[in-house]
């Protein structure tokens, strides 16, 4: 008789899988993550490409995703909180209107606004993969706990 695998992937797909790395951040550990990713990404942005903030938001949106995933089970509402703030401290290095810290200020909130879609998308999915996991999370408890009894 044949043993029945328990994953519906096929072994090779696993082993693949398996041999990519699979961090798990803690709270603080995400707002770092993304925190210096973004702010490096802001850099990176304004010294290669001239400060364009829809490359920058769209480089936001795998930041959220790989955050969700990464992120631990004791910890996952935390990511969707820690993303909106990683966005705006990578958006320092961008915002440059002149004129001193007031003209920086603004520069900073005009971003904030003209990108709010992409904020709000990475922000979502994020909180979608988070959800799922919560949600995947409390139906293993359940059936853990309707086995012991």
């Amino acid at each position: 008789m044949r043993a029945v695998r328990r994953s519906g992937a096929p072994q090779p797909v696993r082993q693949a899988l398996r041999r990519f790395p699979n961090p798990r951040l803690t709270g603080l550990g995400c707002g770092l993550f993304c925190g210096a990713v973004m702010f490096l990404l802001g850099h990176l942005d304004a010294l290669l490409l001239g400060s364009s903030l829809t490359v920058y938001s769209v480089l936001f949106v795998p930041v959220c995703v790989l955050t969700a995933v990464w992120v631990r089970r004791g910890d996952l509402m935390t990511a969707p909180v820690v993303l909106p703030i990683a966005f705006a401290v990578g958006l320092v290095p961008l915002a440059d209107e002149g004129g001193g810290i007031g003209g920086h200020l603004m520069g900073l909130f005009t971003a904030l606004a003209t990108q709010a879609g992409w904020l709000y998308g990475g922000t979502l999915a994020a909180g979608l993969i988070v959800l799922a996991r919560r949600v995947r999370q409390v139906a293993r408890r359940a059936a853990a706990r309707r086995r012991a009894t």
